[in-house]
């Protein structure tokens, strides 16, 4: 199982006091690299207001827990495998991805108690942390990100995703904290869903927010000269500083928001077992989710962390692809979540061929694991032997 990441995500949200220990960051003096011009100017575009569409999350039975050991699941849940027919022509891809998973759960798996082992660890607080990730959700659903690009005349999907590439960069060379990226992302898609933003100022705005994001997460965050200066001067101190003004006002200084990373951490967790192989690979497909407008702004960020785990469980072959207690935790079905882990694992094939490389760079190196490298399924359409 991987280590336990509740208590560094508790202490972000105030619940528990003690200091965690990060690497200080660097200041970013070294391969700077400019955005350069953005690209793709849309104009002629008719403006339109944004339309909300955050979907509230349908009702479920919630299972039933029963608190057994890892040891005991293996036992009790060993995969059994069956073959299955087609009945007439080929199977779509998302019949065969239900088919696979069916086929190798076998026996009904119990819900395991994912926190059994922080029962004496303070900073985890066992005692809430099934509230606070409920309260997540609501919170989640009642603060979704309008969909903005038709009320943006110069900024489109593609130049969203050239700006989130340029962050993800600056964020691995500033050396922070993952939940430091999340938050400057979903400062970025707040903003631009609240007002129009022009070409130019794109990129000041994406390192505005990461300066929010930097002084609301880190211990020691990068100064705002080094924000300057790997834009290589393309903005002044006093520019970063007013759009830093702006987007806090816009924005309503509501910065405590359960961005995906929460959720990351809570279902990582509760993907029993899970080896740093499985929650390097889910962070990389999440991040490969950022880049894309569709996948953050118009779904909820707890199905972007849901549809990562299953698509890595699928990718490393971890039967069953979704368990009982995955189903507790996160609240979603199989069927809900199969068709955004298939988006997911498109994007993860084609990584390396694309222009946009800073998330498949960063997850290349040995200190992740180098999931990026990992190869491709052969033939999804395939059933399990």
């Amino acid at each position: 199982m991987a280590s336990s990441r509740v208590s560094d995500l508790l202490h972000q949200r105030g619940i528990a006091g003690e200091i965690k220990q990060k690497n200080v960051g660097g200041h970013g003096r070294q391969n700077r690299k400019v955005l350069g011009d953005i690209g793709n100017l849309v104009t002629g575009r008719d403006i339109v207001p944004g339309k909300d569409v955050a979907k509230k999350v349908k009702p479920q039975t919630k299972a039933e827990v029963i608190v057994i050991s890892p040891d005991e699941n293996e036992k009790s849940c060993k995969p059994h495998f069956s073959r299955r027919t087609h009945i007439r022509g080929t199977k779509t891809f998302t019949a065969t991805l239900r088919a696979r998973s069916k086929a190798a759960s076998g026996l009904k798996d119990a819900v395991i108690d994912i926190d059994a082992a922080d029962a004496n660890n303070e900073l985890a607080a066992v005692e809430y942390v099934e509230d606070i990730f409920k309260f997540y959700r609501t919170v989640e659903e009642e603060g979704g990100i309008k969909d903005y690009i038709g009320s943006q005349p110069e900024i489109n999907e593609k130049m969203r995703s050239i700006l989130i590439d340029w962050l993800v960069d600056v964020h691995r060379k500033f050396e922070l904290m993952p939940e430091t990226l999340y938050l400057t992302i979903n400062l970025v898609d707040r903003f631009l869903s609240l007002t129009m933003v022009p070409r130019r100022e794109l990129q000041l705005l994406g390192l505005s927010a990461m300066l929010i994001a930097c002084k609301y997460e880190e211990i020691w965050a990068p100064e705002v000269n080094d924000f300057v200066c790997i834009s290589d001067n393309a903005y002044s101190r006093k520019q970063v500083l007013a759009m830093e003004k702006s987007i806090l006002g816009k924005v309503e200084w509501y910065i405590t928001v359960p961005t995906p990373y929460v959720f990351l951490a809570r279902y990582v967790k509760a993907s029993v077992p899970c080896d740093i192989e499985m929650e390097k690979l889910v962070f990389y497909l999440a991040e490969l989710g950022l880049m894309q407008y569709p996948i953050v702004v118009l779904h909820r960020p707890s199905m972007l962390a849901a549809s990562s785990v299953y698509a890595a469980r699928q990718i490393l072959k971890k039967t069953p692809f979704w368990t009982e207690t995955l189903k507790h935790h996160t609240g979603y079905l199989e069927d809900e979540i199969m068709e955004h882990a298939k988006m997911l694992m498109k994007l993860r094939d084609s990584a390396s061929e694309i222009t946009l490389t800073a998330v498949f760079k960063k997850y290349s190196v040995s200190e992740n694991a180098e999931v990026a490298l990992l190869p491709s399924l052969d033939d999804l359409s395939v059933s399990c032997a």
